[in-house]
């Protein structure tokens, strides 16, 4: 079962309960893990374009789905080197502005990662 997110406003995104002050990732099993931003930063100069490195980091075998929140208005996006590299492991991705990828996470069943931006 996925942890469940309660809320997100600009700069904070509380999940279980527990309120953090960063992007998150949330792994297949559920544990919570700060994201590493710095992967796209090293690339693009900004963590609002998501890389093929983060996403590799972030990927783990057999996930099914990713839901990527994009921010609170929706600002960053993915490398097409990164769907691409989704796509080849037949893993689909989902991306929205914060406030609605986690209504997506909260109702998704199965194999699935979140990664979560939480300004922008």
């Amino acid at each position: 079962m996925n942890p469940k997110i309660n809320d997100t406003s600009f700069g904070s995104i509380t999940v279980d309960g527990f309120r953090y002050d960063h992007d998150v990732l949330i792994t297949l099993e559920g544990k919570i893990k700060k994201r590493k931003k710095k992967l796209s930063k090293m690339v693009y100069g900004s963590s609002h374009r998501i890389s093929l490195n983060e996403i590799s980091y972030c990927y783990q075998n057999q996930t099914e789905a990713m839901v990527i929140g994009s921010g609170q208005h929706g600002m960053a996006e993915i490398s097409d080197e990164a769907k691409e590299f989704l796509q080849e492991r037949n893993c689909r991705v989902i991306l929205k502005p914060t406030p609605e990828a986690i209504q997506v996470w909260n109702t998704s069943e199965g194999k699935w990662i979140g990664l979560f931006h939480i300004t922008c």
